[in-house]
């Protein structure tokens, strides 16, 4: 159902609004609204125009909140605002002080990075890095060479030239190392190891003694960052640790603090003769709304006008549902089509009785049922899924039918059937012929079911005060009238029973098709509108000859659309009856348990998927589509409450 909603508008002086809201509203669930915006007759309204002191702080505590492991496990302790600050504070320096000795310890690492990843080549030269660095009458370049051309540098052309090359290093592509020219010779031999693909690698004027030593000293400095970085990453980890309740709690205050403050965003202001008022306007459920009203009766400072002693807003209430916790979960798929407006009716009783009636039709198997309901419970209790919650109903009725059909994991002589097997049980159908029966009942309870939406579509236009959809539309009384007759006629000519005479099945059948038809000018007509009849009449009545074809093709492809109810019930029998003779059950041997077992969970999960859409299927294109509209709003409360009267 629809909790029922009360507009109210508070008002008071305005340095007492935070006041008022700590000590009152924070009570209660209020949907806010801009009083600008809902107070457009009243005059000398201004915005309620200041920075919010918290947000800075909040900000910054939310840093430190996200790095919390389980946060959610914390209970926060009662703590005011100054401490909530001063908390911030201090934990903002204490972990200043680690993240300044990370930046240095990163930015060293950086630095040292690039000298020893070009040294480690040369790691092996035993030779003082800085003496080579320093020659004057040698040339020397450092580099790479690939393997190939080094083979056929040492086969054909090293010994020709007067250079040394050491090696100092390889990977698997290339050899590092170093090489030596005499000045004159220089340019000459510099061309020759190019020509062999030389890559020449710069090694700056910073080491001191040999590649090894100098090596040695950067790699180990570079473990020790390492070890730093850990150390200080555990550090922080453990402050935080250490101060999660003061963070958390400290986040809560602000967050509390933060969100009244905002409320200044929402409210107005309005001049006195010596102060200036604010004004709040915003929705609450009536017993919310009441019980704010008796909290506030003796408080002064503060003024409270509900929606029966005034002008009601400019806008629809919002909407929040309230069902029992047994349909609750079944929200789900209501807030999937859309919330219902608040003078709509609330179909979320309708979806839970009709889902889990369907799916179990369609899906009934004792043994399967049980575990789709033990498994959603399951889930539903730990992890609160509302599909969880779903499931779990919809498996009682898998396990009602199971018991209707006599089907225990697909064994058909476990049980005995209460009512009928769904493969077997057929009937006569009178200028049709022998059926199965399964098909005949689903299509009589969609029948059953759409004139059932029809009669709720009546109400909510009623509410609505929508004259057309009230009575000469498609799903309105001219509707149920024409579709009533349909199922009338039907039901007594297979039951056998004598038909009503030809002028009452006329009247039956082409007075509600003529108020379709002529629904337009009918409702001008009710309406009392001076234009009755649209200018172009021919276009009118063409348009609306075919409307009502179409309206007719709708009547019979969403009565036959309640088909597949029937089809997934003998579905279901035919592919357990499949999976039992795989294992061998259906000629009397011991059956093979895994294949059962597999087969059984297979069976279970695919099927259970498709049943579960293809019902979700029935409840919105054919029972949503011809009664809710679900254009509602959600109610959404400014601040959660922090404690119910």
């Amino acid at each position: 159902m629809i909790e029922k909603m009360k507009f109210l508008s508070i008002t008071g002086p305005k340095a007492d609004i935070d006041r008022m809201t700590e000590t009152y509203l924070s009570k209660y669930e209020i949907h806010l609204e801009n009083a600008l915006s809902e107070l457009t007759e009243v005059a000398n309204l201004s915005p309620f125009l200041e920075i919010n002191p918290y947000k800075e702080a909040l900000s910054t505590i939310d840093s430190f909140y996200e790095q919390l492991e389980d946060s959610s496990q914390i209970s926060p302790e009662l703590m005011d605002i100054e401490k909530a600050i001063k908390t911030v504070r201090a934990v903002q320096d204490g972990f200043r002080r680690l993240e300044e000795e990370k930046s240095r310890l990163q930015s060293e690492h950086a630095e040292i990075l690039d000298p020893l990843k070009i040294i480690r080549p040369f790691k092996n030269l035993n030779f003082d890095v800085s003496e080579i660095l320093n020659f004057k009458y040698i040339h020397y370049r450092f580099g790479r060479i690939e393997k190939q051309y080094l083979q056929k540098f040492e086969k054909y052309i090293y010994d020709n030239l007067d250079t040394l090359f050491i090696k100092c290093g390889e990977d698997e592509m290339y050899v590092y190392g170093v090489y030596f020219v005499p000045e004159h010779q220089a340019h000459k031999v510099h061309a020759v190891y190019s020509s062999m693909h030389f890559e020449r690698i710069f090694i700056p004027n910073e080491y001191h003694g040999t590649a090894s030593e100098a090596f040695e000293k950067l790699d180990t400095r570079h473990r020790e960052i390492h070890k730093a970085l850990d150390a200080n990453k555990e550090a922080s980890r453990k402050f935080l640790q250490d101060n999660s309740t003061k963070i958390v709690s400290a986040k809560a205050a602000l967050d509390a603090c933060s969100s009244s403050f905002d409320i200044r965003k929402l409210a107005a202001c309005t001049p006195g003769d010596t102060n200036t008022f604010y004004i709040l306007c915003g929705w609450m459920t009536e017993k919310d709304a009441l019980a704010f009203q008796k909290d506030i009766q003796n408080d002064e400072k503060i003024f409270c006008l509900m929606e029966d002693q005034k002008a009601p807003a400019t806008q629809k209430p919002p909407t929040k549902l309230r069902n029992p916790k047994l349909f609750k979960p079944f929200e789900m798929y209501v807030k999937m089509y859309g919330l219902p407006a608040y003078n709509e009716m609330d179909p979320t009783w309708f979806v839970a009785i009709t889902y889990s009636f369907i799916f179990g039709a369609m899906f009934g198997d004792v043994g399967q049922g049980l575990v789709l309901f033990l498994g959603g419970l399951f889930l539903y209790k730990t992890k609160k899924m509302d599909l969880a919650g779903i499931i779990s109903c919809a498996g009682v009725f898998s396990v009602f039918f199971g018991f209707m059909y006599g089907s225990f994991f697909g064994f058909e002589d476990v049980l005995k059937a209460i009512w009928l097997k769904p493969m077997n049980q057929m009937m006569d159908v009178p200028l049709v012929g022998r059926l199965n029966a399964v098909f005949v009942i689903a299509i009589g309870f969609g029948m059953f079911i759409i004139l059932i939406c029809m009669v709720f579509n009546i109400i909510n236009s009623i509410r609505r005060g929508d004259t057309e959809k009230t009575w000469f539309d498609s799903n309105a009384v001219a509707g149920l009238v024409f579709y009533g007759s349909i199922v009338l006629t039907i039901g007594l000519f297979i039951s056998g029973k004598k038909l009503p005479a030809a002028a009452i099945l006329v009247i039956m059948f082409g007075v509600p098709l003529l108020l379709m038809f002529l629904k337009e000018p009918l409702t001008n007509l009710v309406e009392k509108k001076s234009k009755i009849l649209p200018e172009q009449k021919g276009m009118f009545f063409v348009q609306s000859f075919f409307e009502l074809f179409e309206v007719l093709l709708s009547y019979l492809s969403n009565t036959l659309s309640f088909l597949r109810i029937g089809a997934f019930a003998v579905s279901h029998a035919a592919m357990m009856e499949v999976v039992l003779m795989l294992a061998g059950a259906t000629n009397g041997g011991n059956p093979n348990w895994i294949v059962v077992v597999l087969g059984n969970i297979f069976v279970c999960a695919m099927e259970g998927l498709i049943v579960g859409i293809q019902v979700l299927r029935l409840e919105y294109y054919e029972i949503f589509s011809r009664f809710y509209a679900g254009n509602g709003r959600e109610f959404k409360p400014f601040m959660k409450a922090a404690h119910k009267n």
